[in-house]
Formats: structure tokens, sequence, C-alpha cells
């Protein structure tokens, strides 16, 4: 292989690096937009449960299209494990490298990541990669998975194309073993397109610019980040911080907790964030691997560090270190399943914020709705009597609030960060449903001076029967509030047959139940908790959001000290006097 080393001291021009930034952004924002456009499933050109990126020779991230954060280390570690195997002699222009391996992407079998190395003048300048979800990978269909094996079919790091000729077995054996593959073969077409997109344009790039240019502004902008990243650690006292919560359970061993704990050590411009007591790795479908547990601190500490620096780059990260065993929820090993990968780092990365807001109670947040709030169903389609799969969210639900506002209401949980939900119009016309309602949960977010985010509550009736599966957490263990704030309501599901809601659930974790024509199922997304006393919120506030539906007049009374006259405006004498026998 040719070298193209840049020497470190190769000087460009401050303009030529910001519009190469932003001309890095603008390539993978196009890869973004190219598989939206060609792709099959809603899950990938509605929902956008997927990321795209660019990535140096030796696989560390230059620019990765907004999307899912948790991504920010699976691809970078993908593309890492590829020329890994390869190496680099076995790497050629014209490949494009594919796996699905759970225990390296850090996330489950339904993620099929594609990866083509860029060549310039016959040398490797850097890859190309695409991350998305297929919608079906084979194996059980809506029961709990105790197993990798039971989760699908598992691609092992191959070439999925040769110097531009497509390995046709492949492609054979993935179309075998998915239940709609010519689906599976639009989507995995749509990724082809985006890989490529990739390449063509950051070529296009550099020889406008040169690659001495562009090589020498990515290190650039990398430093220039970590710079960043290191002067905003530099604000956060010295310190160790620890904090605790807990998952609801794993699905089979109905009621017992697990327990994240996480600590948080601060010394001058460096951070360490150990994971060793986050849970050991559980029988049910919720672990990930470990590039997961890794990304956990990674998008806790951006978001503390440098939540606006972009194109997110591994220059952001250099000031981090991470402690974390292999054996656990968030660095799971085979054949441990992880169907459900996403659902318990999210609670992770709020206990690190709940463990650093006693240092910079300024900068972190209440605890969030923590879950996609997601349920798939699957059936028999009246209209063709073909077989359908389709999950309908994520929901939205409520984030903490902030020493200094209210949390934002239905929004997307952190782990899919740029997703969208599914539009209503599109289920309807798609799928046999109806969208009964979906509306503001009233009462469901947090109390406090600042009250957490608003979850959402959503009722779908079956025009034709169906199944129903939920892997719904955070019922139990409710968002947290943090300096006197109130925790919010939790997540949860409830089912409707013939008419009767059962409401009664030990958790929201259901898996396959049938619907008949006309039952229907609703989902509850948890708020998110409030921060300060909620006695110190402004009672106009608070009428305000009683008379919008967001708070009842009870909880305004009860959790507020508000009391609200017939027209809900407030009763200023009897708001002191119910105040004053509290805050004394």
């Amino acid at each position: 292989m040719t070298s193209n080393a840049i020497p470190s001291t190769h000087a460009v021009d401050p303009v030529i690096v910001e519009i190469i930034r932003n001309g890095l952004f603008a390539v993978t924002e196009e890869m973004k937009t190219n598989l939206m456009r060609t792709a099959y499933n809603l899950i990938i050109y509605e929902a956008l449960d997927f990321t795209v990126g660019l990535f140096t020779k030796e696989g560390d991230t230059v620019s990765i299209g907004l999307g899912l954060p948790m991504f920010i280390r699976g691809m970078s570690e993908t593309v890492k494990s590829k020329i890994r195997h390869f190496g680099y002699d076995n790497i050629h222009p014209g490949d494009i490298l594919v796996t699905n391996d759970a225990y390296t992407t850090g996330s489950h079998l339904n993620h099929f990541t594609f990866t083509m190395p860029v060549f310039h003048e016959g040398a490797l300048i850097g890859f190309t990669c695409c991350m998305a979800h297929w919608l079906d990978v084979g194996g059980s269909l809506g029961q709990i998975t105790t197993d990798i094996f039971s989760e699908g079919i598992q691609i092992p790091i191959v070439k999925y194309q040769s110097a531009g000729k497509v390995n046709q077995d492949l492609v054979d054996i993935i179309a075998m073993n998915v239940r709609l593959p010519e689906r599976a073969m639009g989507d995995l077409r749509a990724q082809i397109t985006a890989v490529t997109t990739g390449e063509r344009r950051f070529l296009e790039l550099v020889q406008r610019y040169g690659n001495a240019d562009v090589q020498a502004s990515i290190q650039q902008i990398m430093d220039q980040s970590e710079a960043v990243a290191r002067q905003n650690t530099l604000s956060i006292p010295d310190g160790v911080y620890e904090a605790e919560s807990f998952m609801d359970d794993d699905g089979l061993e109905i009621g017992k907790r697990i327990p994240i704990r996480v600590k948080v050590t601060v010394q001058g411009d460096e951070m360490t964030v150990d994971l060793s007591d986050v849970s050991k790795q559980v029988k049910g479908f919720y672990n990930s691997g470990f590039t997961t547990g890794i990304a956990c601190a990674q998008v806790a500490y951006k978001c503390l560090t440098t939540p606006t620096d972009y194109p997110v780059n591994d220059g952001s990260f250099r000031p981090l270190k991470v402690i974390m065993p292999m054996g656990t929820v968030i660095s799971a090993e085979r054949p441990y399943p992880m169907r459900v990968w996403m659902t318990f780092p999210m609670t992770v990365i709020d206990t690190i914020f709940k463990a650093l807001a006693p240092a910079i109670p300024h900068r972190t947040i209440a605890g969030h709705h923590a879950d996609l709030v997601f349920p798939n169903i699957h059936g028999i389609s009246p209209e063709d009597g073909r077989l359908f799969i389709v999950g309908i969210g994520p929901l939205g639900g409520g984030w903490g609030a902030k020493s200094s506002e209210d949390g934002v209401s239905v929004t997307v949980c952190i782990n899919d960060g740029d997703t969208h939900n599914s539009p209503t119009e599109q289920l309807e016309a798609k799928y046999p449903v109806l969208v009964e309602s979906y509306k503001i949960r009233e009462d469901s977010a947090g109390a406090g001076e600042h009250r957490g985010g608003l979850g959402a509550e959503m009722v779908v009736q079956a025009l034709s029967p169906f199944t129903v599966t939920t892997r719904i957490d955070r019922m139990h263990c409710k968002p947290w509030g943090l300096e006197g704030g109130g925790e919010a309501a939790g997540n949860g599901i409830a089912i409707r047959h013939k008419g009767e809601w059962n409401n009664d659930l030990p958790n929201a974790k259901i898996f396959n139940v049938r619907l008949e024509r006309g039952d229907a199922y609703k989902m509850l997304s948890g708020g998110g908790g409030g921060f300060g006393h909620p006695f110190k919120r402004d009672p106009q506030k608070v009428a305000h959001d009683t008379r919008e539906g967001y708070v009842s007049r009870e909880a305004a009374k009860k959790l507020y000290g508000v009391v609200l006259d017939a027209q809900d405006q407030v009763d200023l004498a009897q708001t002191e006097q119910l105040r004053a026998q509290v805050l004394v």
C-alpha cells in the first residue's frame, strides 16, 4: 500500500480549514440524504434509524452525519475491526466490507454496517461507513431471546464487494435468511448508495483542495475539538462523583431490578468514567457490546463539554478515559442476547449526568424517559395476504429539567437523537391500524421549580388481527428529579380486549400478544424529572400548564401548592397560605 502520511507540521490556511470542515459535514449529510431517498423501510426513511460517517485510514471518526448518538463508537470500532481483519494489504479500491456482528458493532444483528475504502492516487486515505437498521434479519419474531443464535443471521466481517464485483453468494445467503427479502435487499442497496456517495464526494473534496490540505485540516479540526473539550473539562471541579440508578428487569426475572452504578473522576483537563459496577450481563435480551459501553461515556462527555462542536469527531474524546470490564450489560460477551441493546445504555448516560449534578448543576439535567417506547407489530395484510412487520415509534417522551428551564416534551430519547416518530398518515396508509389518539400525557412531568418535559399517550386500534410486542423499561424505575425536583411518570403499556382495558401489567414488556379487529394497545411515554422544589415555581406558570392540559388542578395544588379558581386563575392568597405551610 502506498504511503500518504502528511507531516504534522503541514500548515493550512485557517479559511481552508473551515471550508473543509463544512465540506466534511456536507459529505456525511449527503450520504444521509441519499440513504433516506433510496431505502425501502419506514424505519430508515422516516424514523432515520441509521448513521453514516467518514473515517481516517486508521478508523478514527472524522465526521458523522447527525443521527443516533450511540453509534458514535460502534461505527469507528467496526471500521477498525475490519482493518484488523483484512489488513491494509488486502483492502483494495472498489471493496465494500460488511458485518452485522453484534459484539463488534455493540448493538443488535439488525444493524448491518457497510464500509468502503477511499483511495486517492493509489493510496488509502480514509473510509466511508453506513450503519442502518434492517427491519428483519430472521430469528425469533416477537419472543424474548436468551442467546444471540436465536436473534437472526450473523454475518462475520466479509467483503460484500471485492474490487467492484459483488459477492452474489453472500447476497443469496442473506436473502434466504430474512422474511422480507425484497425489502432487505432494497435497504442493502440504499446503504451501498450511501457509502459510494461518501467516497465520491470525499474524493471531490480531496481533488479540489489537495490531499495534503484535507488530511492536515482533519488533524487540525480534531485538535481544535480536543482543545475545546479540555477547556470545558477544566471548568468542572476536580473530584470523584458517584451515582446509582436501576432498570425494571431483564424481561425474564420479572421485578428483579438491575443496578446501574457509575463513578466519574475529574482531574484537571481530563475525565475518567468508571463503569466497572454496572450490572453483569443478563439473561434477557437487554445487553449491548463493549463499544456501546464506551459510547455511553462519550455521549455524556460530549453533551457536557462539546455539545455544539461539529463535525462530530474523535478529537473530542481524547481527554476521556473509560474503565469498563467485559461481561456487563454494556460490554456483553458471546453468546449473550443483544436484541434490545439500546435501552440500558440510556440510563447509564442519565446516571453519569446524575453523578456530576452536584458539581455542575447548571450543565446537567434530571432523568428523562430513557426508552424508545416502541412496539413491534406483525400480521397478515388483509389487502394482499402477505406478512407485514412494522415498528411504530419511537413515541417520544419527557426530558429532565435544567437549573434554568423546563425540560422538553415529547422528544425522542437520548439513544436515538435525530430519529423521528412514525407519521400517522404513513402508518394508516400502509398497515391495518387506526391511530385513535396521540396526545400529551397530563401529569407525566416531574414537578419542580422548573418542571420536566411531558410524555405522550398513543392509542392504536387493530383493523385486522395482528401480534404486538413491547420491550419497554423504566416503568417502575422512574425518571428522577434534582435539587428537590419530583420524579416523573414512568413509561407504560395497556391492552384493550373486547372493549376492556388491562392496565394492570407487572412491567411494560409484553411478548406476542394477539389483538383482534377492534382491539387496541395504548403506549405511554414517561416524563422528565423536575429541578428545584416545586413550591418555588411561578404560580402563573402552573396556572398556564393547567389551562394547557399539562398539569391537572389536583396536581397543581398537591405538588406545586397552587390553588386555582373556577377559571383556572391563581388564587394568590390561598396559594401563599398553602406554600407557607411547607416552605418554612
